[in-house]
């Protein structure tokens, strides 16, 4: 199988922590991995860093084959929703606009048509933005996340404030896109339910990576499991 993501030895430091140490994994193609992890274990450290957004770490980052500090181009090729698109209420884009913005060239805009008719949000196009519930709002995102046919889609926990029936509808899209689609897709989520329902291999990441492989490998194995909500737990003392 193709690699679609290589990472090697990857470290991340900051003056007074290190927020990844020394983490290693291959994504391959068609590959649905879920990454979990407590609050603070470095998963949007770790996304930052392959969006080409930090450049100050250590260890190699590949996409495609290539060292994404040689090139630019993979990004392309990568749709990405982050946690909470951050805009204004009364931003005075409409869903058409928002999508465009994904857009790379011009001459693509009935590409807009057939992405919001596949998210079911055709109808809203010219609603403003800041008019949408917050699953409307997030559908947006991967809409214009998805608009340029990616080979890859990565979320950082992409449903944090939405209620369950958008919930339900963006896992079923998300299953369908990796499924009939062929998208690889690179997802942290909090949601142990869900990224065993939908994830192939999972990743667990708290700074280290205490495991990556199948999914059943994981989910079957209940000390890896146990050990993983006890870091949570942990974690979310810590932070209260």
């Amino acid at each position: 199988m193709l690699k679609v993501v290589e990472i090697e030895h990857l470290t991340i430091e900051y003056p007074d922590l290190k927020a990844i140490d020394d983490v290693s994994f291959n994504v391959e193609q068609g590959d649905f991995l879920g990454i979990i992890g407590p609050n603070g274990a470095g998963k949007s450290t770790l996304f930052a860093a392959m969006l080409g957004l930090n450049s100050k770490y250590k260890g190699t980052i590949k996409f495609f084959n290539t060292d994404i500090k040689k090139s630019k181009n993979y990004l392309k090729e990568i749709g990405y929703v982050p946690q909470k698109p951050i805009f204004e209420r009364n931003f005075p884009a409409t869903v058409n606009d928002v999508v465009k913005m994904g857009l790379h060239k011009e001459s693509d805009e009935n590409k807009i048509d057939k992405i919001l008719q596949q998210l079911w949000i055709h109808e809203l196009s010219e609603r403003r933005i800041g008019e949408l519930s917050g699953g409307q709002q997030q559908r947006v995102f991967i809409a214009k996340a998805l608009v340029n046919n990616p080979k890859v889609l990565i979320l950082d926990e992409p449903v944090t404030g939405i209620d369950q029936q958008s919930i339900d509808l963006f896992y079923s899209i998300l299953k369908e896109l990796n499924s009939k689609q062929n998208i690889t897709i690179i997802w942290s989520s909090h949601d142990l339910d869900a990224v065993k329902q939908l994830a192939n291999h999972v990743a667990c990441l708290n700074r280290t990576l205490f495991f990556h492989g199948e999914s059943d490998d994981f989910f079957e194995n209940n000390e890896l499991v146990k050990q993983y909500s006890e870091a949570s737990m942990q974690e979310h003392m810590h932070h209260h």
